[in-house]
């Protein structure tokens, strides 16, 4: 059996990542919470690019923003908030590529949903309280569960097992009446095997922007069984969100054909979201419960079973509930004259016009919901071989997600024929997606590894009913056969120096708003190679990645929205980006410490057609959206106390465009800003073990900068009949200028 796992991983050819770490001996008792992660996750000493986050490293600034926001200042990564205050709808870029090309997973289980392939960071309130550990890998990887990643993946942990028995009360507060509360326990072990711990949090924010609120509570609780070889865990966690919307950004023509200030500068906290008109065309006010709705619950199950020192096994159950709406009102002038959608009118409703005090009636304001129900099922179950020469594990992944999509008109200025609170459509949505994988790294002697990943994965994607937007038949059904090889190569030079090599592949299925686009829109592929050095010696540290990501029919962002905010993409036949990533660790004196990190990239679609004044015109190779050529962050780290850090934390993120066109207007400016965080501890003798302080001051210099936004056009052929001119807009999302959070941690 040996000789056939090292057989396989020969065949795999493999790749390698020079190791910063000290390899352990393969013998050694793992720790059986690390098992839950360990098919998607890597190790130092593989050719996968990536970075570990620690439990500790988040707790610096888990003040209460999003997970996204935390993680701001690793390679390559680029975030947004809609709120401005990284609280609420969050996002995040990785080497340029749209979070729907992120692949997330929550022990191990696809966290991404599975029809949009988005991930709603919004449905984890203060998850951060509630992480062991996280992994980010860069590219494509290695062989995950759920969607491929495009971009990068983040693997998350949860809480390991506690021994001892604590608990946690943490309260912050800060910059727009932001505050969070979290309750955390843990019995600890009783009877030397069983664990109970949990976490009640909730996370209340108005906004940067004006009615940009978030409500999010939240909870996490599981049940452990532990001894020697075993490990059974039960985790339910989930939550409930509410915010008011502010999907549509800062849009200066919208904003100024209803009388408002078009300068971004001046009036950039301003709202569009819920704006209210009379009959006349007055401004009346704002809707006030313009809100998105949404609860979700998931239930895992987990058992990890070690059988010798060579041989163990995982299987992981999964159960996610999600429900809720986003409600809206719809005012019929709004829509009518300014926006020009034809959501007001009892046409798009599937009425017919009615008689109000002798005049005919065909368009009214009422306020709609819609809905979104879903059930998501995942069965995980991987065994895994290992010994001084190979670490294999071979495993399958079986999901399927139904989701039903329909909406519902709960007030309507006119009677009309149909009932308040019955649906006006409905569609709906399943997949089934099947994957097997098979990985291995493979140490062939003192100085080189390698290492192997194949994956065979089946989708089929179906739906029926109407799509929301249109109210049109909506009919997909699909299923794609995706093979995905990986391989690398580890040369280990000397202990302070390693090389590496890896190519991977991977295929990618659209998304229903893909679909709903486009229903011929087609999967995206991708070839990624990745060459890297590490150094370590001592505690100076340095990394670099050089990568070409080489696509065929890349889903890139148009720059455009679609009618509930979510960004269009559209395929861009042959794209490409090549980089380098660098980072560091600098000890400059024992108290003090550099951490800085920069990514410089060339990313290009190699033949961008578009329709401009009515005809379609070649633009050659462009950039791509969204796709800074630079991205840099560093921290300065001073701890000039064992128990008192200083950290300042900077991020430079370089011009990018909005669109695939380099329009002008599409561009967004170059941004610095600058954090400063600043954690104390103290040892208590008295009913708490510690207190701990932290402090978190946000944009310190008071930058006026935008992180995303959105670029659309139109042809009019209206000022100048029998001519068709292609009229441009943009949308921008204004983060916030200068705000604190203030935080207090009692732990006993």
């Amino acid at each position: 059996m040996k000789n056939l796992f090292a057989f396989l991983s020969l065949c795999l050819v493999t790749t390698s990542i020079f190791s910063q770490e000290k390899e352990t001996d393969s013998t050694k008792i793992e720790t059986l919470d690390e098992v839950l992660v360990k098919a998607v996750r890597v190790k130092a000493t593989s050719p996968i690019t990536h970075t570990n986050v620690t439990k500790k490293e988040l707790a610096k600034r888990n003040l209460g923003q999003d997970i996204p926001v935390l993680l701001n200042f690793l390679p390559s990564v680029v975030t947004t908030s809609d709120a401005g205050a990284g609280i609420g709808y969050t996002g995040i870029r990785i080497r340029g590529v749209s979070a729907q090309s992120t692949n997330i997973t929550i022990n191990g289980i696809p966290y991404s949903d599975a029809e949009s392939l988005g991930t709603f960071w919004v449905n984890l309130g203060d998850f951060a309280s509630s992480i062991e550990s996280l992994q980010l890998q860069r590219g494509v990887g290695t062989s995950t569960n759920g969607s491929a990643a495009f971009g990068a993946s983040i693997n998350i942990l949860t809480d390991a097992v506690s021994k001892e028995a604590s608990g946690e009360v943490s309260n912050s507060f800060g910059s727009f009446n932001t505050r969070k509360h979290t309750v955390k326990f843990s019995t600890g072990l009783m009877n030397e095997h069983f664990e109970i711990a949990g976490r009640l949090s909730n996370i209340e924010s108005d906004g940067y922007i004006d009615r940009a609120s978030t409500s999010l509570k939240s909870y996490f609780l599981q049940g452990s069984y532990v001894d020697d070889n075993t490990l059974i865990k039960a985790i339910t966690f989930g939550g409930r969100e509410m915010t008011y919307q502010s999907w549509f950004g800062f849009d200066p023509s919208t904003i100024a054909a209803i009388g408002e200030n078009p300068n971004l500068e001046d009036n950039r906290q301003f709202n569009i979201s819920g704006i209210q008109f009379d009959d006349n065309g007055n401004r009346t006010g704002f809707y006030d419960n313009q809100i998105d709705d949404y609860r979700q619950d998931h239930y895992q199950l987990h058992w990890n079973e070690r059988y010798n020192r060579n041989w163990s096994s995982n299987i992981g159950l999964n159960y996610t509930n999600g429900r809720g709406f986003f409600e809206e009102y719809i005012d019929n002038y709004y829509y009518s004259n300014i926006l020009f959608a034809p959501d007001a009118t009892f046409d798009f409703l599937g009425l017919n016009p009615i008689n109000v005090n002798g005049t005919s009636v065909d368009s009214m304001d009422y306020v709609r919901q819609r809905w979104l129900d879903n059930n998501f099922y995942v069965l995980n179950a991987n065994i895994n071989y290992k010994d001084n020469t190979i670490d294999a594990i071979m495993g399958v992944s079986l999901s399927h997600y139904d989701g039903d999509h329909f909406g519902k008109v709960i007030w309507a200025e006119y009677a009309t024929d149909l009932p308040l609170g019955e649906r006006y459509y409905e569609g709906n949505g399943k997949k089934n997606d099947a994957s097997v994988f098979a990985k291995a790294d493979y140490r062939l002697n003192d100085k080189i590894r390698l290492f192997g990943d194949v994956q065979v994965r089946n989708v089929n994607y179906e739906t029926s009913g109407l799509e929301s937007s249109g109210l049109q038949p909506f009919d997909v059904d699909v299923n794609y056969t995706f093979f995905n090889p990986k391989a690398g190569i580890t040369y280990k030079t000397n202990s302070n120096n390693s090389f590496y090599f890896s190519y991977a592949r991977a295929n990618r299925e659209p998304s229903r708003q893909d679909f709903e686009n486009n229903p011929n829109v087609r999967p995206e592929q991708l070839n990624d190679f990745e060459l890297g050095w590490r150094h370590n010696k001592g505690n100076f540290t340095f990394n670099a990645n050089g990568y070409f990501m080489l696509y065929n029919e890349q889903l890139v962002l148009s720059g455009q929205l679609d009618d509930v905010g979510n960004p269009i993409r559209t395929n861009s036949g042959e794209s490409y980006r090549l980089g380098v990533e660098l980072e560091a660790i600098i000890p400059i004196t024992p108290q003090l410490t550099l951490q800085p990190n920069a990514t410089i990239s060339v990313n290009r679609n190699r033949e961008t057609i578009t329709s401009l004044d009515g005809e379609l015109v070649s633009l050659g190779e462009t950039a791509i959206a969204f796709s800074p050529d630079v991205i840099a962050a560093n921290a300065i780290v001073y701890q000039p106390a064992k128990n008192l850090q200083v950290s300042l934390l900077s991020k430079f993120v370089g011009e990018q465009f909005m669109s695939n066109t380099e329009a002008e207007l599409s561009k967004l400016d170059s941004f610095f800003v600058n954090d400063l965080n600043v954690t104390y501890t103290i040892k208590t003798n008295s009913v708490f073990d510690s207190v701990v302080l932290t402090g978190l001051v946000n944009n310190i210099f008071n930058e006026k900068f935008v992180s995303n936004g959105y670029y659309y056009t139109f042809d009019d052929d209206f000022s100048n009949p029998g001519t068709i001119t292609t009229i441009e807009g943009v949308g921008f999302y204004p983060q916030a200028t200068t705000n604190f959070l203030l935080g207090l941690t009692l732990n006993f």
